[in-house]
């Protein structure tokens, strides 16, 4: 028999790296469900991206692929993190010292990456990246290892003692299934060991399940009213008389947040924070007599009061989705702040500093707490307990502003500071430090490029000016040459969106329809194009629609 120095082939050091890597990120994953405390290292890594990103840029990420901005950073992050471990993969072929190095260095962009985050210890952080970077290069150079055949041995078959030659397509065929066996092996055993851990549920939603079970009540719906499945099966939520909801296309007058949940998802967490109500607490410090915090058993115990508010994003674009209307149960800040003792309510210089169990920051003056607008701790939407991925156990819910200056989900704490003493998350990234919600307005039906057949077209949308009101929708179908007034549905009060209707006798053409909303202090929606940042879009929302 020959001997020779062995060599591995570049495809299989390549996917040696690759799964290497792969191990290492499941590693991080399987952690983070192990642990609703700590944070997986590709979540890490993606609020760092989010982090460090301009405010501008993440606006246009939203306008340009919405929601799908979070999936697909983090499939990035993964992808380019296989990327590394099969360049690893590769210099390990020659230098084996490659390996270890480059998964340590890896290793440590991901330690920090989580050492930063408020949901995980730093010493958890670092042990977890290392055992991951570890891992992955272990599992590598054991498929380095496996790889390797020697450059000139010759050998036999087992099993039909033909003589094998290294190089030949009989020895290759040998080390491909040997490679795939183990590296295979392998990447089962993870996978296996994951699913086995990944399918159960938090502390947070079993104390969710249970709240609902125990609660098991559902609100009474009154002549005239449909009702509206909230997240269980066991309540519903009476949706106001007088709306148009029978309008196919049409946004019902309250968003659904089950079973497709469509009330719409913006927030910096790439991982929502899983907070089990036994072991939170919800305080309010800074510029009061009486500092103060609450256990959620003490928060749902009090009288809840109920509000239908409209919340919507700065980044929503004109005609955009980013907008949703519930009913909303909780205790009105004021109360809060009363109990509390804020020293000089009233003043412009003070503001209501708001801080989530994930880090989130944002700010509005105080007074606005105190205007007659709702400013709650919100505990419940749409009749049930907030559901995970909108602020359980506890958000707050500001109407007529902004959510990025106001909607704080997963909330900790509120600290009455100086209104110049400190900037929220979004305001170093170029956003406006007051964020009050603009006028707007949308058509819904017919669709941008919708066919329709001629005679009577029934259009629909909604409009909202949260505190302020609408007034009146009107629409044209000659460029804004002349406009035509729509129905409004009934409203609940002039903090929620209302829905609008127009019976249109359409006759063949192409039209391009717009719609304007004046709002009840006689502001009438501006013709004019903006851009959502600094402080939200304007312009006339227009659907093209082709009569035949």
């Amino acid at each position: 028999m020959e001997q020779a120095s062995p060599t591995t082939s570049a495809r299989a050091a390549f996917f040696a790296g690759v799964i290497g890597a792969a191990l290492a990120l499941s590693i991080g994953e399987l952690a983070a469900a192990f642990n609703d405390n700590i944070t997986s290292l590709v979540t890490a890594i993606g609020e760092f991206v989010i982090d460090i990103t301009p405010g501008d840029l993440i606006a246009e990420s939203i306008n340009t692929i919405g929601t799908l901005q979070k999936p697909l950073l983090l499939g990035g992050i993964t992808i380019v993190a296989l990327l590394i471990g099969g360049w690893l993969g590769l210099r390990g072929r020659t230098q084996l010292s490659t390996v270890p190095v480059g998964f340590m260095l890896f290793g440590l962009v991901g330690a920090l990456a989580a050492s930063r985050s408020q949901l995980t210890s730093t010493g958890l952080a670092w042990l977890i990246a290392l055992i991951a970077a570890a891992g992955g290069a272990v599992l590598t150079l054991l498929l380095l290892g496996v790889a390797k055949r020697p450059a000139q041995e010759t050998d036999s078959d087992p099993v039909t003692g033909a003589v094998i030659v290294p190089g030949s397509p009989l020895s290759q065929a040998a080390d491909r299934r040997r490679f795939i066996t183990f590296g295979g092996a392998a990447v089962g055993t993870a996978a296996v060991w994951g699913a086995s851990r990944i399918g159960g549920t938090s502390a947070a939603e079993r104390a969710r399940e249970q709240i609902i079970s125990q609660s098991a009540t559902s609100t009474t719906v009154a002549p005239g009213e449909t009702a509206v499945a909230a997240e269980a099966s066991t309540s519903t939520v009476a949706t106001p008389a007088g709306n148009f909801d029978f309008i196919e296309g049409l946004t019902t007058r309250i968003t659904p947040i089950s079973p497709d949940d469509e009330f719409y998802l913006i927030d910096t967490a790439l991982s929502k924070p899983q907070v089990d109500p036994d072991d939170w607490l919800f305080s309010i410090t800074g510029n009061v007599d009486n500092p103060i915090s609450y256990t959620y058993e003490q928060l749902m115990a009090r009288d809840l009061v109920e509000r239908e508010v409209t919340l919507s994003c700065v980044s929503n674009p004109v005609g955009g989705n980013l907008v949703g209307n519930a009913i909303w149960r909780g205790i009105p800040l004021s109360e809060l702040f009363e109990e509390a003792g804020i020293q000089d309510p009233m003043s412009m210089e003070q503001q209501v500093f708001m801080t989530s169990v994930d880090g989130f920051t944002c700010g509005f003056p105080t007074p606005l707490a105190y205007d007659g607008r709702t400013a709650m701790l919100a505990l419940e939407m749409n009749g049930e307990p907030l559901p995970i991925i909108h602020g359980f156990p506890a958000r707050v819910v500001v109407a007529g502003l902004y959510g990025y200056v106001s909607a704080t989900k997963w909330i900790e704490n509120i600290s009455i500071t100086d209104w110049d003493g400190v900037d929220g998350f979004w305001i170093p990234r170029g956003w406006s430090k007051e964020g009050p919600v603009k006028t707007q307005s949308r058509i819904d039906v017919p669709r941008n490029g919708a066919r329709v057949d001629a005679g009577p077209v029934t259009m629909g949308g909604i409009a909202w000016s949260p505190t302020i009101g609408i007034d009146r929708v009107e629409l044209s179908f000659d460029q804004g040459q002349s406009w035509q007034e729509a129905e409004l549905a009934n409203t609940e009060n002039d903090e929620a969106w209302v829905q609008w209707r127009y019976d249109w006798d359409a006759t063949p053409g192409e039209y391009l329809v717009g719609v304007r909303a004046t709002d009840k202090s006689g502001f009438t929606q501006s013709p004019n194009p903006v851009a959502p940042a600094p402080n939200g879009a304007e312009g006339y929302h227009v659907s093209r629609v082709q009569v035949s």
